[in-house]
């Protein structure tokens, strides 16, 4: 696991990470194993989770995908809460206390701080990802580039 505050949160240990995820992905392109993959991937090598995975876009609403973690909401209207947010303005959420966003959906009581990334291939939303923390201001700007980067390698190795 790799401890990204102890690297002084920059994107070195992202780096690393990125080298990985390649590696990982090389030589699979469906959507749902490199979903699953990736998910299982951000679950163990980032310190300080509590969930891990994606929602997808079916008919403008956020149905589970792939994840690690604890049961999760089914469905997610567009508009609500974190990941229906991120989904909506197709613009990364960065939550540092998820009890202080509106509309929060607490599929986790455990769940302080969230980070949710859309994902968009050829203008098209996909769904998002979505990384839980039972700590609050969990995730940092490094964290936010960081994870950024790592769903444009899982989009470019993965046919969606």
């Amino acid at each position: 696991m790799i401890d990204l505050k102890a690297a002084g949160e920059g994107l070195d240990g992202y780096h690393l990470l990125t080298a990985q995820l390649e590696s990982l992905l090389a030589d699979e392109r469906d959507f749902i194993a490199n979903a699953a993959q990736f998910s299982a991937f951000l679950y163990t090598q980032l310190d300080d989770l509590n969930w891990a995975g994606f929602y997808l876009n079916r008919n403008e609403e956020l149905v589970l995908g792939p994840f690690q973690g604890q049961i999760a909401c089914v469905r997610i209207p567009f508009g609500k809460g974190v990941c229906g947010t991120a989904a909506q303005n197709r613009e990364t959420q960065r939550v540092l206390d998820v009890h202080e966003f509106p509309g929060h959906i607490a599929c986790d009581s455990a769940s302080n701080s969230e980070l949710v990334v859309p994902l968009v291939k050829e203008g098209r939303l996909i769904g998002v990802l979505d990384l839980d923390s039972p700590s609050l201001a969990r995730f940092s700007e490094a964290d936010q580039a960081g994870i950024e980067a790592l769903v444009a390698i899982f989009l470019k190795a993965t046919d969606c």
